[in-house]
C-alpha cells in the first residue's frame, strides 16, 4: 500500500509498494524485434500525477472508488480496464474511530491490481467509411471481462457475445 498523496503506481499486470518522490513516467513501446532493440519504437509517454484529495469531496476520500483506464481511437472508447481502489488509514485505531475530518497523510491506497475488470466497446475502426455496414453491429450491452484471459478484439465481438463471464 502506499499513502493517498504518494504518485500513482499503476502497472496493468503488478503492483509496487515503491513510494516514487516524483511522477510517473508510463511509456508505451513497440517491440519490433524480439532479438534487437534498436528497432523498438517509443508510441507515447505519459506522466501522471497522484490524485489530487482536494477535488474529492471529504464523505467520498476513504473506502472503494475505481481507477479507470481508458483507450479510444478517433473519439470512440473502444477499450476500459478498471481496478478496485480502497482507501483506508494505516492505523488500527483510526480505522476503529476515524476523525471526523480525514487525515489525508495516514490515508493508504490499495489498488487490486489483481482483479482488473475490462470492458470492450465495438467502434469504427474506420471512420472514414460512412456506410453503417462497415461497422460490427453494436451488442446490447459492452463485453466485459475480469481481465484474467486473452479475449479477441473489440472489433471482433459479435452480438451473442457481448457478456462474458
Amino acid at each position: 500500500m502506499v499513502t493517498m498523496v504518494d504518485c500513482v503506481v499503476f502497472l496493468v499486470n503488478s503492483f509496487s509498494l515503491y513510494n516514487f518522490n516524483a511522477d510517473l513516467e508510463w511509456k508505451l513501446i513497440y517491440v519490433g524485434s524480439a532479438e534487437d532493440e534498436t528497432y523498438d519504437q517509443l508510441l507515447e509517454s505519459v506522466l501522471a500525477d497522484p490524485p489530487d484529495p482536494s477535488k474529492i469531496r471529504e464523505e467520498d476520500i476513504m473506502g472503494v472508488t475505481v481507477l479507470l483506464l481508458t483507450c479510444s481511437y478517433v473519439g470512440q472508447e473502444f477499450i476500459r480496464v478498471g481496478y478496485y481502489v480502497n482507501n483506508e488509514y494505516d492505523d488500527e485505531q483510526l480505522k476503529e474511530e476515524p476523525p471526523q475530518k480525514v487525515l489525508i497523510d495516514r490515508v493508504q491506497r490499495n489498488i487490486l491490481s489483481d482483479k482488473p475488470r475490462v470492458t470492450k466497446f465495438p467502434i469504427n475502426f474506420h471512420p472514414e467509411n460512412k456506410d453503417p455496414g462497415d461497422q460490427p453491429p453494436p451488442p446490447d450491452h459492452p463485453a466485459e471481462t475480469d481481465g484474467n484471459r486473452e479475449e479477441p478484439p473489440a472489433s471482433t465481438h459479435h452480438p451473442s457475445d457481448a457478456r462474458l463471464p
